[in-house]
């Protein structure tokens, strides 16, 4: 099961931008690596307990879910939505202030509204999980995307870290929280108007 084909999809699909990844950044940029720790496992621990989740309930989950897609998108939508206002609103590197990043526990929420995740979860388990797999199968798999996922995603943030001297400039990290709300944003509305379209 845990084979270099499942490696390969986790890390494509860990690694490449979406919500996640973009939130990390953001996060890297306004609060600097150690303070974006929180976010990164609840991001990386969260995904992995949806692995086992889904993994472990997949046939019931499948009909579930087609079910649930809607309102799942819906609150997905709003919740980015809602994380592009608050990342406009993020102020100066080092900067004390009301913003304050992810923290564990709404990192690892947000993956249940958070569609690539969705379809990650439910992709790993409909190809990577042998036919006879039960609980303690899921639970290897869960902890094998734990495990490839974290450093995927912490480059994003460890970038975003990077970049904090860049953007010391009030103008410059305005126009960049402005740009990864926009991108947020943006997301939200191709996710969206994707959704409607399949209506």
């Amino acid at each position: 099961m845990l084979d270099l084909p499942l490696m390969t999809y986790v890390v494509t699909m860990s690694v490449t931008p979406g919500p996640n990844n973009l939130m990390l950044a953001a996060s890297g940029v306004n609060f600097g690596f150690r303070r974006t720790v929180p976010h990164l496992l609840g991001v990386s621990l969260g995904h992995a307990l949806q692995v086992v989740l889904v993994g472990g309930m997949i046939a019931g989950v499948m009909m579930w879910l087609d079910t649930l897609r809607l309102p799942l998108v819906a609150a997905g939508c709003g919740y980015l939505l809602w994380l592009a206002w608050r990342q406009a609103r993020a102020g100066q590197p080092g900067r004390s202030g009301r913003v304050q990043p992810l923290g564990f526990l709404g990192a690892a929420a947000f993956q249940w509204v958070n569609p690539k995740a969705w379809m990650m979860v439910v992709n790993v388990a409909i190809l990577f999980l042998p036919r006879e797999a039960d609980w303690g199968t899921a639970l290897a798999l869960g902890a094998f995307c734990a495990v490839v996922n974290l450093p995927c995603i912490a480059l994003w943030a460890i970038a975003g870290d990077r970049m904090r001297r860049w953007l010391g400039e009030p103008d410059a990290l305005r126009r960049f929280n402005y740009t990864m709300a926009t991108l947020l944003a943006a997301t939200a509305g191709w996710i969206a108007f994707d959704e409607a379209v399949l209506l």
